[in-house]
């Protein structure tokens, strides 16, 4: 579950501020037709059971409890 470890990484540093807020943010825009796509971050949340991108976000801050988590999908 390198991704989950990933997300961690990047939200527990500074230095990732603006990939931080790519992450949070929403891009405008329309798909094209067929099969909706998987976001990075709905696999995360399904594989974490979080049911929201805030959560995982406020979780992913705390060191502790986040090592808990990823210990947890292995």
């Amino acid at each position: 579950m390198r991704k989950v470890a990933y997300l961690g990484h990047v939200l527990m540093h500074e230095r990732y501020e603006l990939h931080q807020l790519t992450m949070m943010g929403k891009v405008t825009g329309r798909r094209g037709a067929g099969r909706r796509k998987k976001s990075w971050l709905r696999n995360i949340r399904e594989w974490t059971g979080i049911a929201s991108a805030a959560e995982l976000f406020r979780l992913a801050k705390n060191r502790q409890e986040f090592t808990k988590l990823t210990a947890n999908l292995r």
